[in-house]
């Protein structure tokens, strides 16, 4: 758990608690024994923090959390308060990450040394917390209280290159930091070892005086800032609270008031939520009936057929991630536009400051362009983005494979397509499978990999591996029209349609779900994707699923001409004159005379009715995607929609939602709804999922569940 041992009079003691040395009970005990033999040893002169592995420390043990562990001695806040009085000079040496406790932990050492690449933040926003071991009242002392702020409110994550002159540490290195720790660790030694040299000498964080003008006026301004861009979470809202009393309060004070907000916050359903998301993303990564030692394929060239939106997407995200990209085209028009766009792209984020010339430049060198296969001889992984056509597909696929070399990963980007059958328009289905990226690709965080019938076990760890060296939150799934994400979406945007025919409008719709806290109704998505591209989807949905009789509505708007926001005209009206969507009269006027033809007495529906009616319809098809072993586990699902659906992520997720909630509850609804639908069809679609209905009878929960393949569930 630590490792101790003696230089030249340094005490050096190296965390080590595989993966990242969360400061779990078990480290902290080991942290404490070791801190006090080093203190009690008069040949000790200093002490030196490193950590083991991967970094120095990736913070506290998410998983105690909710535990007896996170408040039992030594706590985080002994073992700094401990560090931080020291007699003996104490010094961290930072390499790898240095985050959220762990970097609390630096805050309270007398002297911070850092490999200049280190990643160090205070996260602990993102999961509906503030940081909650001194690091409100110690990081403005240091930086002052605007960087300060900036960090922990944003919870951004950064190298400690960048933040050279801020304060922060001591020394920056690009050797070890642990020899460089020793070096400044010896030197405040002797230092403290001149005749009549007061104790004072060594800085202790907390003791130094913080300053700022005008405090009053600048945490108004902050608060007023950070309450309407985070839409009433209290986490952000908080941190601006705790770094104020580190302006205005003695610094033990401002600990106890930072350490009763980090409590409070931690019964929060904001902070069960967002531990459930963080959690689940890491759970994601452990794939069922992949062998033990699994190798990926090497991946060091790509090519990408078709440079169309998603092609130059998907060529980004794998440039920015250092591989080296061939677009193929089949006509030099086609390719040189997808090219231009990539190069103002990066132009773009180079003018916004996202990017440095150099970046900006090596990225676009990575990425060339050619027309006709020939590229796909030499490379390691073929990526398939041509027109959502399984005909289109198979011609592009037959290609493929008479010229790409044995070995080669070959993928499709199909978002609704039947995987299987399109790896039998090859000789070689064990080297295929999806590779679902959302768009714009080089922004979107999620990666449906999709695993065929034939998939073999390294092709999917070589995805797996992929997703993760460009960036991208995986997720594995099965073959069905639509994956996890859009086979779900499906029955979401029919009760949204069938909201409409009922007597809601579109803005009221999409109000009420965003006040909900989706990141875009279902009416402002459709624009934004297109509208045109979204009746070729339903009519392919419909064929299969002819319960799933779309609002003539959606049909409507795009019979008018109203494509979405690239025509400037949808469900929404959109004008460079006026700020954000605007309702739409002859979409509004579509809307009840479609509620006519159907004979259907328009009436007011309540904003929790559209609510219950749209994440009803997520939960019960989440329900029977799970029950049919399309997605491994419910918070898989939850994790393709935070992170690809803007769903809310301080919500959990659809599925972690619905437990919350109770699945009798859901039950309860959903019976309530198919009452009172207006014809047979609306009450047989809330016609409960087999799996929601034997959990609910058991009194279990999504969470609970294990793959149905797999699980031999109690009567």
């Amino acid at each position: 758990m630590s490792d101790y041992h003696l230089n030249e009079g340094v005490a050096v003691i190296t965390l080590d608690h595989p993966p990242v040395n969360a400061l779990a009970l078990a480290l902290r005990t080991r942290l404490g024994a070791a801190l006090h033999a080093a203190l009690r040893d008069v040949s000790v002169r200093a002490i030196v923090l490193a950590g083991a592995g991967r970094g120095f420390c990736g913070g506290g043990d998410i998983t105690e959390f909710d535990l007896p562990a996170v408040c039992q001695e030594p706590t985080p806040a002994t073992l700094f308060s401990l560090i931080e009085n020291s007699p003996k000079p104490v010094v961290a040496a930072l390499h790898g990450m240095a985050l959220g406790g762990g970097l609390e932990l630096a805050l309270a050492c007398h002297a911070r040394v850092a490999e200049a690449r280190t990643q160090v933040g205070l996260p602990e926003v993102h999961l509906g917390l503030v940081p909650g071991a001194g690091g409100t009242q110690r990081l403005p002392r240091l930086v002052g209280f605007e960087l300060a702020l900036n960090l922990i409110v944003q919870g951004r994550t950064q190298p400690a290159q960048s933040l050279r002159d801020s304060g922060l540490f001591d020394r920056l290195t690009d050797g070890s930091p642990v020899e460089a720790a020793v070096e400044v660790a010896m030197a405040l030694a002797g230092e403290l070892a001149v005749p009549n040299a007061a104790d004072g000498m060594l800085r202790r964080t907390g003791a130094l005086t913080p300053r700022l003008a005008n405090a009053q006026a600048f945490f108004a301004f902050a608060r007023a800032t950070v309450q309407s861009r985070f839409r009433g979470l209290p986490a952000p809202v908080a941190c601006v609270d705790c770094v104020e009393k580190a302006a205005t309060l003695p610094f033990h004070e401002g600990l106890a008031f930072e350490h009763d907000c980090f409590t409070r916050l931690r019964g929060t359903a904001e902070f069960a939520g967002l531990r459930h998301a963080f959690l689940a993303e890491r759970r994601a990564a452990d794939i069922r009936g992949l062998p033990d030692g699994i190798k990926p394929r090497p991946v060091k060239t790509v090519a990408v057929i078709g440079a169309g939106t998603m092609g130059g997407g998907i060529a980004m995200s794998l440039a920015n991630a250092g591989l080296a990209v061939t677009l193929i085209e089949r006509e030099q028009e086609a390719l040189d536009r997808g090219l231009a766009i990539i190069r103002q792209t990066c132009e773009s984020a180079l003018r916004k400051g996202r990017l440095t010339a150099e970046e900006a430049a090596g990225r676009l060198d990575l990425i060339k362009g050619c027309v006709g296969y020939d590229p796909v001889r030499q490379a390691d992984l073929v990526i398939e983005a041509v027109f959502e056509d399984l005909e289109v597909k198979r011609q592009v696929f037959e290609q493929i494979d008479a010229v790409a070399r044995a070995g080669t990963v070959l993928a499709t980007n199909t978002s609704m397509l039947d995987l299987d059958r399109i790896a039998g328009f090859t000789r070689r289905p064990q080297d295929v499978l999806g590779l679902h990226f959302f768009s714009p690709a080089h922004v979107m965080k999620l990666l449906e990999v999709v695993r065929g019938a034939a998939t073999a076990p390294d092709v999917l760890a070589t995805a797996i591996a992929l997703a993760r060296r460009i960036g991208k939150t995986s997720v594995v799934s099965g073959v069905c029209e639509g994956f996890i994400g859009n086979r779900i979406l499906q029955p979401y945007l029919y009760q949204a349609g069938r909201l409409l025919d009922e007597g809601a409008l579109p803005h009221q719709v999409d109000q009420a779900i965003e006040r909900w806290g989706m990141a875009m109704g279902p009416f402002r998505v459709s624009d934004l994707a297109g509208n045109d591209l979204g009746a070729g989807i339903r009519a392919q949905v419909m064929a299969n699923r002819p319960e799933l009789a779309f609002s003539g509505s959606f049909d409507a708007v795009v019979a008018m001409g109203r494509f979405g926001q690239k025509s400037g005209r949808g469900w929404y009206d959109y004008s460079a004159s006026q700020r954000g969507p605007q309702p739409s009269m002859e979409v509004n006027a579509a809307v009840v005379a479609e509620s006519g033809r159907l004979g259907l007495r328009r009436r007011t529906i309540a904003d929790e009715e559209i609510i219950d009616r749209l994440l009803l319809a997520l939960v019960n098809e989440g329900a029977k995607v799970l029950g049919d072993g399309i997605a491994q586990r419910a918070s898989d699902i939850d994790v393709v929609y935070t992170a690809g659906y803007g769903f809310p992520r301080w919500r959990g997720g659809p599925m972690f939602a619905a437990d919350r909630r109770g699945l009798a509850d859901i039950l309860g609804t959903m019976r309530r709804f198919a009452e009172a639908a207006p014809d047979p069809q609306d009450a047989s679609f809330w016609q409960p999922a087999p799996l929601l209905r034997r959990l609910a009878d058991r009194g279990r929960s999504f969470g609970t569940f294990v793959d149905s393949h797999l699980e031999s569930e109690p009567s």
